[in-house]
């Protein structure tokens, strides 16, 4: 669900994982400001911009 772009939403609720806890896989929650991903569907997920200017790869949406 967080792989295709359609489900992704600005505006909305997500837990993203960042670049550098990308091998912890620690969690980042925040409110969806930008979708970077131009592509429908990737596989780790949709990479979007927090409002707070995080950028990460959509995990779960909330």
């Amino acid at each position: 669900m967080h792989t295709q772009r359609k489900n992704i939403k600005i505006g909305q609720e997500v837990n993203i994982v960042l670049k550098e806890d990308q091998r912890t896989g620690e969690l980042t929650e925040g409110t969806v400001a930008k979708i970077l991903t131009k592509s429908p569907i990737h596989p780790h997920g949709i990479k979007v911009q927090l409002e707070d200017g995080q950028v990460g790869r959509v995990k779960e949406i909330l």
